[in-house]
């Protein structure tokens, strides 16, 4: 396969976003939704750095095995309904995920502190 690319790629910060995913290792994370266990396999955590602010986890997408075996999703919103700070209930573990897609995303160049307790 040929390839060549010429440019200088720029960002906007208008609208700027990052899914980052994780493997999760299986048994790790069980998650609880309506009285049945996910076993969580898989993390699709998204940031976002609207209008230039600092960025910000909107939310994970988990991907999860259900009691029969069947796969399933899970999406947990991480922002309050005025999209000002975190959601009240979310449990730490899952602000473990989103911190450690942080880690991955500072590649790309995200710096993301978890909110305060």
């Amino acid at each position: 396969m040929e390839l060549s690319a010429t440019g200088e790629p720029v960002v906007t910060q208008e609208d700027t976003q990052v899914e980052v995913g994780l493997d999760l290792q299986a048994g790790t994370l069980v998650l609880t939704r309506d009285g049945r266990d996910l076993v969580a396999y898989h993390a699709l955590v998204e940031f976002a750095s609207p209008r230039e602010r600092p960025w910000t986890a909107e939310q994970v997408k988990f991907s999860a095995h259900g009691p029969d075996g069947a796969s399933v999703s899970l999406v947990v919103d991480l922002l309050n309904e005025a999209c000002d700070g975190p959601r009240d209930g979310i449990p730490e573990v899952i602000w473990r995920v989103v911190a450690l897609a942080a880690t991955s995303a500072g590649d790309v160049g995200i710096t993301y502190a978890p909110p305060a307790p």
